[in-house]
């Protein structure tokens, strides 16, 4: 998973490095003379609702989201892997739905041949099958993972669930922060 993490991450690198240098392109030449492409915006919106499911799939895998660890730490042994495994369980089950909401989306646009209200007038169906990868590339990242954190769950491998779905522990991460200072050093 961490070879797909890396994948997103480059995808997600380009796409906004490439919408950096649009951006500066547009804001150059309107102050230099005075004329717009039209569009950047538009653009910009479809870079982001790509972008934004590929960044979640990375979080899931890395482990990176944003946790409360002040009462998950406190916790007893049991009740710590149980609630690891419905947050796996629960993240999984969000990104399906976000998932077939996207699919209908795409449906939609598609039986209506919807286009963009700005002066491309963009067929909505490509950047629209874009999102659906995207958030399709979140799902079988979260599903995976519920996969594993279930197996765990039915093996009765506690240990695996706090080791591989738990929060970092402090020690955990101030070796990772030295490191990382190590190798920039």
């Amino acid at each position: 998973m961490k070879t797909y993490a890396r994948i997103c991450s480059v995808i997600f690198g380009l796409m906004m490095m490439a919408l950096c240098i649009v951006i500066a392109l547009e804001t150059i030449i309107r102050k230099v003379f005075n004329y717009s492409l039209g569009g950047v915006d538009e653009l910009s919106g479809y870079a982001i609702a790509i972008c934004a499911p590929l960044c979640f799939a990375i979080a899931a895998i890395e482990q990176s989201h944003i946790r409360i660890n002040l009462f998950h730490m406190r916790m007893p042994r049991l009740l710590r892997a149980s609630v690891n495994l419905i947050a796996a369980l629960l993240l999984a089950g969000l990104a399906l739905y976000l998932s077939v909401f996207t699919w209908r989306t795409v449906q939609d646009t598609q039986l209506f041949g919807s286009v963009a209200q700005t002066p491309w007038m963009t067929p909505l169906i490509w950047p629209q099958i874009a999102w659906l990868v995207a958030m399709l590339t979140f799902t079988f990242a979260t599903c995976f993972l519920a996969s594993k954190a279930a197996l765990f769950a039915f093996q009765g491998n506690m240990d695996g669930l706090l080791r591989h779905f738990g929060p970092d522990s402090v020690e955990d991460e101030l070796a990772a922060e030295l490191s990382d200072l190590e190798e920039r050093s």
